[in-house]
């Protein structure tokens, strides 16, 4: 790995020699401007707007014009004696806790190499910053332009970052929702568990670069002369959400399933919020109902029996009464003839 900067840290009356390294790099294929007829490569020219000449890149140089159209010309000598304090050197500013740094502010990254000589001082600096949670807040100057960055630990290296300045950062004032939103609790509990589900086995080194792998067999079938790819085609997101609900819901049940983790609408039975059932007639009850109705029934013939019977004709006699009543008859009139 080259290094692309070589000076010191300036931690106090301590200096670090170190070197930058770009610690991170774009991956893809290098697409250039061609002629769609025959394929020949465009080429831009560099033309001077005054005389018409093709200016060679030697001879170019920086410039600015103001509202008035004046021009100011600037060299490289010009740039490289505007003062620089920090042109090579990291210098230390204060140390800060490292979640009070927006990630916002954040740039690029690099890599800090330490020389051999200053391998204590390396690694006291890096110990410090562990120990103590924090992260220095620093100036350099990269490629003739002075910013701040941010010196952390990763790992067992450190790292820069370098950073905007305060006033380079955009307000996003007027970009929320200008209304008040209320979020009901159910929502909060579905949309965590959303989130959860999506969360599960993820590997973050796992992903890779779909656009890409389909761009180098685009061009590989070109080059071959064979047809292009068949590209599956991918849902594109719903941009009018109305039941906010549902969508979570099937949110989950469509990770789940993905993930071929639990089963789907798992985390929907537990978390969803339910309106009250109606009552329903359950299994156990059903038979109590049923007799209960057939007692009812019942009673309601006998009754209705009942009715009939006193509206019309007399009641009759129990078959027991009436041999009772011929019996006592008899006694009675044998007791007469023997007086």
């Amino acid at each position: 790995m080259r290094s692309i900067w070589k000076g010191a840290i300036g931690f106090g009356l301590v200096s670090i020699p170190v070197k930058l390294y770009a610690a991170t790099e774009e991956h893809g294929v290098s697409l250039h401007q061609v002629h769609v007829k025959d394929g020949g490569r465009v080429r831009q020219r560099r033309v001077c707007e005054v005389c018409g000449e093709e200016v060679p890149y030697s001879d170019i140089a920086k410039g600015y014009q103001d509202d008035a159209g004046r021009t100011a010309v600037l060299s490289d000598s010009d740039l490289a004696e505007l003062p620089l304090p920090s042109k090579r050197l990291i210098d230390v500013l204060a140390f800060v806790d490292a979640h009070e740094i927006d990630p916002l502010a954040l740039s690029r990254a690099y890599y800090v190499g330490s020389e051999a000589a200053a391998a204590k001082p390396y690694v006291l600096l890096r110990q410090a910053l562990v120990e103590s949670g924090k992260a220095a807040v620093t100036k350099i100057a990269l490629r003739q332009r002075e910013s701040l960055a941010l010196l952390r630990v990763h790992d067992d290296t450190l790292v820069l970052h370098t950073m905007y300045w305060p006033d380079e950062v955009r307000p996003a004032e007027g970009l929320a929702p200008p209304e008040r939103v209320t979020v009901r609790p159910q929502e909060l509990k579905m949309a965590a568990s959303l989130m959860d589900t999506l969360s599960e086995d993820f590997d973050l080194a796992a992903l890779h670069d779909e656009y890409q792998e389909a761009l180098d067999e685009l061009v590989e079938a070109k080059l071959e002369g064979k047809a292009a790819p068949v590209v599956e085609e991918t849902t594109a997101a719903p941009d009018n959400v109305i039941d906010l609900m549902a969508a979570l819901q099937a949110s989950i049940r469509e990770a789940d399933a993905g993930r071929g983790g639990r089963k789907a609408g798992a985390a929907t039975e537990e978390t969803a919020p339910t309106a009250k059932p109606a009552k329903k007639t359950t299994a156990k009850s059903a038979p109590k109902k049923a007799a209960a109705k057939k007692t009812a029934a019942k009673k309601t013939e006998k009754t209705e029996k009942a009715a009939k019977s006193a509206g019309g004709t007399a009641r009759k006699e129990p078959a027991g009464k009436t041999t009772a009543k011929k019996t006592t008859a008899k006694k009675t009139a044998s007791r007469k003839r023997a007086s």
